[in-house]
């Protein structure tokens, strides 16, 4: 406290400090180096998910010819499902995806009519199922194709434990069991398990027939 010339005390006033600035931090552009790193990074992540789908899980395929019309025509884009048959063997009907056994570069679509052990007689237009069950022999529902696509035939094809009949929906323009013989299990890619393109009738399992097999 001071004194004035008249005595009166008096008292000195501080103005408050003024709040002193925070230092900033500039940000920086990513570097060319850096904005690589996060390249490589990103694909080895995708790659490390998408590499074991393609190769155990799905894959997809394109459908080309004319062997499996109506049910499917050339340019449908399909994902095939290649995991199922690791836990359980194709049901007669199933619409299969597989390499071709005289040039395993190949991949054909077809439909499973005959399986493992058992024999098929092919009777002029009809398909003739012998098995355990049926040792007298069953003749196959084929009502899904259609009349103008079926073929007469005389033959009959015994099928070891591991080996399938298959045969396209279009007989008359399809290469398949009836000329190159069965189809061993070794050469299974997997089901038809989705139709993404175009979309049209059964998405899910497309091909599949609704109807008991014996």
């Amino acid at each position: 406290m001071e004194y004035n010339e008249t005595n009166s005390p008096t008292h000195t006033r501080t103005s408050p400090s003024s709040p002193q600035p925070r230092e900033t931090v500039p940000l920086r552009a990513p570097t060319n180096q850096s904005f690589l790193k996060e390249i490589v990074k990103f694909s080895i992540i995708a790659a490390l998910i998408v590499i074991p789908v393609r190769l155990f899980i799905a894959q997809p395929f394109i459908v080309s010819g004319a062997s499996m019309e109506p049910t499917f025509k050339t340019g449908q884009y399909l994902i095939v499902d290649q995991l199922s048959y690791s836990f359980e063997p194709p049901l007669r009907g199933d619409v299969i995806i597989f390499r071709y056994p005289r040039d395993p570069s190949k991949f054909f679509i077809k439909r499973v009519i005959g399986l493992p052990g058992e024999t098929v007689q092919l009777r002029g237009k009809d398909v003739v199922i012998e098995n355990k069950e049926h040792p007298s022999g069953f003749i196959l529902d084929e009502s899904y194709l259609e009349e103008e696509n079926k073929v007469s035939a005389n033959t009959t094809i015994e099928l070891k434990d591991t080996e399938y009949f298959v045969m396209g929906d279009n007989r008359r323009e399809s290469s398949d069991s009836r000329i190159w013989g069965p189809l061993s299990e070794e050469y299974l890619v997997g089901r038809a398990f989705l139709r993404l393109f175009p979309i049209t009738g059964n998405i899910i399992l497309p091909g599949k027939i609704e109807q008991t097999y014996e």
